[in-house]
């Protein structure tokens, strides 16, 4: 059974639009005064990402912002989310503003708007200035100053024409990455530098939201997180069962739960509490902001399965690739109602307002031939994730919003330039952009193009 909706079913006040950030996208690593993130130094360690590619140049959208927010402008999408390089703004993290890079920012701002197109800012998405990180970075309670004085330089600038605000990106996912397995930038590991991190992230993330509020009270803001469907391997096995329940504390709770005043989930994940060593008094009530909406990402669901050797979790994620089902280059299962099942468990907490679903999308092995990138596996993600958001919104979710990520392939991280996420082909030696045809399907959807997809039963899923 097939499922026919179009734009016109989610309402005209549903935001829709694509998502990038600064080091993935933007390149020029050192033009006009940027001073150097932890990114710039990380991509220069040896076997730490693919192929040893790095962002010193990515998609050059620094010097191209024209010609891509031209293709955004041309695919009928009216809302673009980027990120602020924060070394970009601030060579040094505080202190001197560095203009040519505020210049740069308005002038993307100021195009935006001149195209029709609502720009939506993250302030924090991954690259720290190397001269905070040499103070420590994430784990110097410093950081809530430090980035205290970013915020306030970002909405003194920009919170005249920018309206929407997301305070930090995936907060679990650059302490975990970066600070407990080392595999993102800055590279740290171990327990103590992971809790030490968070804990600072998690109090910025409110702060943060307290800074822009305080200067800005006609603003919208937010803060984003990764969010992944997680079941047990075994539904039979109580031990899967209380595996996966530790492995959504601290994927997806981690962070939401202290926003919303209810503290750090350690009644499910015990090691949580040693995270106290790195509390003062009151912090529990600084944990906490009222946020206008919740950025949720999601792109996969993950089964989780009892393992004694894990340390402290006991538990450990099963690899698609092993499961036998369909997924994506990053490796991960191809589920569209993993969507559906993260907004249902996140629209249920008490204190959330609203949910813009922030980042999805799917890396594919795209090949142009001719001029054109056919790409029907993205295409059927997209439909059939969007059909997903669709049904939790008949049912009451209150989802507002959907950014695909991402507009361009792009530098990605520890995977460098291999995965394809985006909606537009780049050629890195020549800049050369290329709509995808997944690009020209989101272009009809948004032109309010009818669209079918699997039928209104969650468990439901297309074969890719």
């Amino acid at each position: 059974m097939s499922m026919l909706f179009s734009r016109d079913d989610f309402g005209d006040a549903f935001r829709w639009g694509v998502s990038t950030a600064a080091y993935q996208v933007e390149g020029a690593h050192d033009a006009d005064g940027k001073g150097p993130s932890i990114w710039d130094d990380f991509v220069k360690r040896r076997r730490k990402i693919r192929n040893g590619d790095h962002g010193n140049q990515a998609c050059n959208h620094y010097h191209r912002y024209t010609e891509d927010l031209a293709l955004i402008y041309n695919l009928h999408i009216p809302n673009y989310r980027f990120s602020i390089s924060w070394s970009r703004l601030l060579p040094q993290g505080i202190g001197a503003v560095n203009y040519k890079g505020v210049n740069f920012y308005n002038h993307l701002i100021d195009f935006c708007l001149e195209l029709g197109i609502e720009p939506w800012i993250t302030l924090y998405h991954w690259d720290l200035p190397l001269a905070l990180q040499k103070k420590g970075g994430w784990t110097n309670r410093d950081i809530i100053h430090w980035f205290s004085y970013y915020v306030d330089c970002c909405i003194k600038h920009f919170g005249d024409r920018v309206k929407y605000w997301m305070v930090l990106n995936e907060p679990m996912v650059f302490t975990g990455a970066g600070h407990f397995l080392g595999v993102h930038a800055p590279g740290k590991r171990g327990l103590s530098s992971f809790l030490s991190a968070a804990h600072h992230a998690a109090l910025c993330q409110a702060e943060g939201g307290r800074v822009i509020r305080s200067l800005r009270s006609d603003c919208k803001i937010g803060t984003t997180f990764s969010y992944s469907h997680i079941e047990p391997y075994r539904h039979y096995a109580e031990k899967d069962n209380v595996a996966a329940a530790r492995a959504d504390a601290l994927l997806n709770r981690m962070f939401l739960e202290p926003l919303l005043g209810m503290g750090y989930p350690t009644q499910t994940l015990k090691v949580l509490e040693r995270i106290e060593r790195f509390m003062y008094p009151h912090d529990e009530k600084k944990l906490a902001f009222e946020m206008d909406f919740i950025g949720l990402q999601n792109y996969t669901r993950e089964l989780a399965t009892y393992a004694p050797l894990v340390p402290f979790a006991k538990a450990k994620l099963v690899n698609a690739r092993k499961r036998n089902v369909a997924y994506t280059q990053m490796g991960w299962e191809v589920y569209p109602p993993a969507i559906y099942e993260a907004l249902k468990r996140v629209d249920a907490y008490a204190g959330v307002k609203e949910i813009i679903i922030t980042e999805n999308g799917a890396a594919f092995q795209d090949v142009p031939d001719q001029g054109v990138v056919d790409d029907p596996k993205r295409v059927r993600f997209l439909q059939d994730h969007i059909a997903q958001v669709l049904l939790a919104r008949r049912e009451g979710v209150k989802v507002n919003g959907y950014f695909v990520w991402t507009l361009l392939d792009n530098f990605e991280w520890a995977e460098g330039y291999y995965p394809k996420f985006g909606l537009v082909h780049v050629d890195f030696a020549t800049q050369r952009r290329v709509v995808k045809n997944s690009g020209y399907w989101y272009r009809d959807f948004l032109g309010n193009a009818p669209v079918s997809a699997q039928g209104d039963d969650p468990g439901m899923i297309r074969s890719y």
